[in-house]
């Protein structure tokens, strides 16, 4: 039987509350009042951790409790080690060579979400819940509606962690070759082709500025007549001259950046320290790549993007 401390703590989780519980109190066993009783909507009932062992060992130490209630319980681990090993179903009598996966059957994601109760990390759910949402058919989601969740460690998952929020990118198209021939063209440009705002840091052609690089490229960049029907592809070309500009004129070597082996590196202006690893956004460190005639790197885009915070507000409770 539950102590009445952990029949307190189960309670205050059915009502969506946080249970704050001291060391060797139970929290494991407290878990699986609230977890059976939402799971019997047959909707999902998810668990929470901060890490695939805590999920893992949940799974093999309470899965008795829920295979005697007549409930699946599945459970969700990081994919990076081994994809073969990423999702299992609780199985006492699957029988594993490997102790650490004992009663462990392994199945697909979509089959461990399908499971009565779901255990897994934060970073799993929410990476799960953003890859069906950029996949093309229904068949490839993997997850189904969020109905309930438990947050284990919840003060360090919703604030300690919360602040970098769940990122999936991918390459850009590559643009190397507008980066260079944007970066030649401005190099050629004359003192009053352009105005420069120190203090907004901001840089922008004058009227003879733009009538010099459209000769250059042999492109009308704008109507002057009608300057608010831009085609798209001179909107790009404007981005990447914009650019360069700021790349050439705003941007010194050994100041704002360094190359070092044929990378710029971007130098904290706050503390004087190089940042490797860390690049400029929208197209800025390519072009600022393109300027020093080092290899023009892809740029990364984001395809989707969420924080913890926001995933589990989806939760119904």
């Amino acid at each position: 039987r539950h102590y009445d401390v952990q029949l307190i703590g189960g309670m205050i989780l059915h009502q969506g509350q946080i249970a704050e519980m001291k060391t060797g109190e139970g929290k494991t066993l407290v878990a699986t009042l609230p977890l059976y009783l939402n799971a019997l909507e047959r909707q999902g009932a998810h668990l929470v951790t901060p890490n695939d062992y805590l999920s893992k060992v949940g799974v093999q130490w309470m899965g008795m409790v829920y295979h005697a209630l007549g409930l699946t319980v599945g459970v969700i681990q990081s994919a990076a080690a081994d994809p073969d090993r990423s999702s299992f179903l609780f199985d006492p009598d699957y029988p594993s060579a490997d102790d650490r996966y004992l009663n462990l059957r392994p199945v697909s994601r979509r089959e461990a979400y399908q499971a009565d109760i779901t255990y897994g990390t934060n970073n799993e759910f929410g990476f799960d819940y953003l890859r069906d949402n950029m996949a093309r058919d229904l068949s490839q989601c993997v997850q189904r509606g969020l109905h309930y969740a438990i947050v284990d460690e919840v003060d360090n998952i919703l604030i300690d962690e919360a602040r970098t929020p769940l990122i999936i990118s991918g390459p850009a198209h590559e643009d190397s070759e507008n980066y260079i021939r944007m970066a030649q063209v401005v190099r050629a440009l004359n003192p009053e082709d352009y105005e420069i705002g120190e203090k907004e840091r901001m840089i922008s052609l004058t009227e003879v500025g733009l009538a010099h690089v459209e000769e250059m490229l042999g492109v009308e960049l704008s109507d002057p007549e009608r300057p608010e029907d831009v085609t798209p592809e001179q909107a790009r070309l404007m981005g990447f001259l914009e650019q360069a500009l700021r790349a050439q004129h705003l941007f010194h070597r050994n100041k704002e950046y360094i190359v070092q082996s044929g990378e710029v590196i971007i130098v904290d202006e706050f503390t004087g320290r190089m940042m490797p690893g860390r690049r400029w956004s929208d197209g800025l460190h390519q072009a600022v790549e393109a300027k020093e005639g080092v290899k023009v790197q892809a740029e990364n885009i984001t395809h989707a993007t969420i924080t913890i915070q926001n995933y589990f507000r989806m939760y119904n409770k």
